[in-house]
């Protein structure tokens, strides 16, 4: 019966697909294996930052059992992409604008997302979503863990990120987190996050690196993509419920994170004109529908 209502879902998200040639949104979902490792932090702050370099950047919420993004960005979220699905709101309603060039989600977990019946009010769902198909990003903040519908995000994005601390019990479970990830995909990058400096950080990742190498096996390409120091700004920023890349952009965590973003930019600029598809949410979903 599933496989069958996700078969109706994949020929609605083709029918509603234009032809027309438009920017290819990256999609970007940030994991890891263990909450309190400062994802969420970093995968606010890293939209944001990408948001001040002029690209268009939305944010999807698909932390759902500890969704603190509003939290944040300091604003209440009334209704997610589930009151959309059950034809309870629009697209527009659950939007967030958080600044000029950054959009907040309020998402759903993968099983949620697919557990709704109705084919006409998908089919409105993908019509309004368009709106967001001028996105150059869309950063995906997942829940921690390894569960199926993590797994869902994790296997529909370009680029998967886990973050971690240098701390024993998180190198653990990041470690079995991209060892599942490695049965979806062999590209995984990864943030060190709380560290001290560079040394560390490179201490810790190769660590990292040669036990994955040797258990999981050659074929995986884990790179890290940058570190975040650790700064007593962070969570003075946190607690006053605004971003430290806003409020201290001169610091250190705040190098790290433009550090990542020109990586990220560089990746952009590889990406070549793709049907609208493959555009902001609804291309999002026509990418969770590929893989469910």
């Amino acid at each position: 019966m599933i496989g069958n209502q996700a078969q109706k879902l994949e020929e609605l998200v083709a029918s509603n697909s234009q032809k027309k040639k438009s920017k290819k949104t990256r999609f970007i979902a940030i994991t890891s294996g263990k909450g309190g490792v400062g994802k969420s932090t970093i995968s606010s702050n890293l939209a944001y930052a990408l948001s001040q370099q002029g690209l268009n950047v939305g944010i999807f919420d698909a932390d759902i059992g500890l969704a603190n993004l509003d939290v944040m960005f300091n604003v209440k979220i009334k209704k997610n992409i589930l009151h959309v699905l059950k034809g309870e709101a629009t697209v527009g309603d659950i939007l967030i604008p958080i600044t000029r060039n950054l959009i907040l989600i309020p998402g759903e977990s993968g099983d949620e997302i697919l557990k709704y019946s109705d084919m006409a009010l998908f089919d409105r769902f993908m019509q309004e979503a368009q709106v967001l198909n001028k996105l150059d990003v869309m950063i995906i903040d997942t829940g921690a863990g390894i569960g199926e519908h993590i797994q869902m995000f994790l296997n529909a994005a370009d680029d998967v990120i886990v973050v971690t601390v240098p701390d024993p019990a998180a190198i653990t479970d990041a470690y079995a987190t991209i060892k599942t990830i490695a049965t979806l995909r062999n590209d995984v990058f990864m943030i060190m996050n709380q560290v001290k400096n560079e040394k560390e950080a490179f201490g810790v990742f190769e660590k990292i690196k040669k036990v994955a190498k040797a258990n999981i096996g050659e074929k995986l390409d884990l790179q890290l993509i940058g570190k975040m120091n650790a700064d007593a700004k962070v969570s003075t920023s946190v607690k006053q419920r605004a971003l430290f890349r806003m409020l201290y952009p001169a610091s250190q965590p705040s190098k790290d994170i433009d550090a990542i973003v020109r990586k990220i930019i560089q990746k952009l600029e590889r990406n070549v004109l793709v049907t609208s598809n493959e555009s902001g949410l609804s291309g999002l979903f026509k990418r969770l529908m590929d893989h469910f």
